[in-house]
């Protein structure tokens, strides 16, 4: 007994059989429970703003062989010293990557790592810089972003020596009397 739509009906089970197949591979399983990943706790920053403050010599290099060089081109910066002052509301003043005008930028610690960003971003951002090393005299920034970081390097501030005294009037010199003729 031959059916004369058997061909069809077969074509047409293989069609259903296989949107099954497909749409058992698109939707998922339930997921176990899974212990969620632990919250990494911010904590104080490893120094105050304030230990920043101050006159900068500034260099950057890209490759880490280059950083005593940098350091030693950073001290020839201090001619034309990079400025960091505090801000308004607790952070330091200070460029983000392409802006013109200083911002006031936050030091969060995130991890057992010290950053320095805006504010209104989580630490370890785009526009942060995390703190390599700051013993007082040299502090290395590097950049989160790796695209900024390809342009501007990792950045090496020496700090500047103490500012010169304030230069006063010269004083005349007294006339000594005049040799006797």
């Amino acid at each position: 007994m031959n059916h004369p739509n058997r061909p069809a009906l077969w074509t047409a089970t293989v069609l259903v059989l296989s949107a099954l197949g497909t749409s058992a591979c698109t939707t998922s399983a339930p997921q176990l429970d899974q212990p969620a990943a632990p919250m990494v706790q911010a904590g104080p920053p490893a120094f105050p703003p304030q230990d920043i403050v101050g006159r900068w010599g500034l260099a950057a290099y890209h490759k880490e062989e280059d950083r005593g060089r940098t350091e030693a081109a950073a001290r020839g910066q201090c001619k034309q010293p990079y400025v960091i002052t505090l801000g308004s509301s607790g952070g330091v003043m200070m460029h983000l990557a392409d802006q013109a005008t200083p911002t006031e930028l936050r030091l969060r610690s995130v991890g057992g790592k010290t950053y320095i960003g805006p504010a209104d971003g989580d630490p370890a951002g785009a526009q942060d810089r995390e703190v390599v090393l700051f013993d007082g005299r040299i502090l290395i920034l590097r950049w989160m972003d790796p695209e900024v970081r390809g342009r501007y390097g990792t950045m090496v501030y020496v700090r500047c020596g103490t500012e010169p005294p304030a230069r006063t009037a010269a004083k005349p010199n007294p006339r000594t009397a005049p040799p006797p003729r």
